[in-house]
């Protein structure tokens, strides 16, 4: 783990999520040069100063985009929102919940960031899901290579991750080139569904994931038969509760295992555990619609896999971090040893040697990710290998 910061998980985390989403070293010494003492500081103060150094940048970034417009250079415009993008979303989601100005960062990040798409000629494709009234919006990622309709691989978030930040990462691009599509979604409690639409996170997933695949089966170049679920960080809960409950999903996948988050927050009420985020509390009843920690905790209760996932009937795949230090690996093994009636399961435990050993190989992602991408491919009939002409 890249520790750019000695005494603050929070930041360190936020710092690789960045890099992993394709920021530059000398931009990030720039931003983070200047916040030492900062990191240090209380969460109210500390992000704030964050905040300024990291929009700074992204501010930067946009005026040479727009320079690079004027001339009609509209790859690197492209580049330069993208990754401009990915420095406003790192500051905003270090901002508390209510923060002024934290709502108008946010649809600033995402106009830049469809900014960036656009320019950039990346096919990716907004899409908006129909649910309760309201909409849950998602990135559609199609397969390369054409030849009638594609499996798809459905991607959900963590606790306070969002779809750019997933596809970002770079998993929707790298199942692209194995012939597996994409949907990763802003599902209840995260992204836009939180921030625009007022969703907040509930237990039961099948209720939003059962209107995703709803969704899916409209689209020709899906094949219905071939829809996957993959859930990261608190998706590790997600995931499995969703393909356990809605038969339509093909086979599922954890990229760092949640079985029992209950048992999790327990934990950091006794202060076992790293954050994810600043101001914790306030974020998680934020998310879970809760009025207070004690109506967040027996929200909690309900938040885990016991009795869930020996439902699941299709293959299962379950990576964790070696390391993680915000969910123990024992997690992972009760997960895979509770799939019982899954017919190709796996746990894989990514370690030192191919790196990715921290929560949700937010370390180091790509081989982890690749490795996540080709079993996929291998259960939904896609490749993993490169077509020859």
């Amino acid at each position: 783990m890249f520790r750019y910061f000695p005494t603050n998980y929070v930041w360190n985390l936020s710092v690789d999520l960045a890099i992993e989403m394709g920021a530059r070293i000398g931009e990030i010494e720039e931003m983070c040069a200047p916040l030492q003492e900062a990191a240090r500081q209380p969460d109210a103060e500390g992000t704030r100063a964050f905040r300024e150094t990291w929009s700074n940048m992204a501010n930067k970034l946009c005026e040479l985009a727009l320079e690079d417009e004027e001339k009609g250079r509209l790859l690197s415009a492209g580049e330069k929102y993208k990754r401009a993008a990915s420095y406003l979303l790192t500051c905003e989601r270090l901002q508390a919940h209510g923060s002024a100005g934290r709502l108008e960062l946010y649809q600033r990040f995402l106009d830049t960031f469809a900014r960036g798409l656009e320019l950039g000629g990346e096919a990716c494709q907004r899409v908006e899901i129909p649910y309760e009234g309201k909409h849950l919006s998602a990135l559609f990622v199609p397969a390369e290579g054409g030849g009638g309709p594609a499996p798809v691989l459905v991607q959900v978030n963590g606790l306070d991750s969002t779809k750019e930040m997933k596809y970002m990462v770079g998993l929707p691009a790298w199942l692209a080139k194995r012939g597996i599509a994409s949907l990763v979604v802003d599902q209840p409690g995260t992204g836009e569904a939180l921030r625009l639409q007022g969703l907040h996170a509930r237990f039961d997933t099948e209720h939003w994931a059962s209107k995703v695949v709803d969704y899916l089966e409209t689209r020709a170049d899906v094949d219905p038969s071939r829809i996957g679920c993959e859930g990261v960080s608190l998706g590790g809960y997600y995931c499995p509760r969703a393909v356990a409950f809605e038969p339509r999903f093909a086979c599922g996948v954890v990229w760092g295992a949640n079985h029992d988050w209950r048992d999790v927050q327990k934990k950091r009420l006794q202060k076992e555990g790293d954050f994810p985020v600043p101001h914790y509390w306030n974020h998680v009843c934020w998310v879970w619609g809760a009025t207070n920690i004690d109506e967040f905790m027996q929200i909690a209760e309900n938040v885990h896999l016991d009795g869930v996932v020996e439902k699941i009937r299709v293959p299962f795949l379950v990576t964790h971090g070696q390391k993680d230090s915000q969910i123990p690996l024992k997690w992972a093994e009760r997960t895979y040893e509770q799939l019982v009636n899954s017919p190709k399961r796996e746990l894989k435990i990514f370690t030192d040697r191919e790196g990715g050993v921290q929560h949700s190989s937010f370390d180091n992602s790509i081989n982890a990710g690749h490795y996540i991408a080709d079993w996929v491919a291998e259960t939904l009939g896609g490749r993993v290998a490169a077509e020859r002409t």
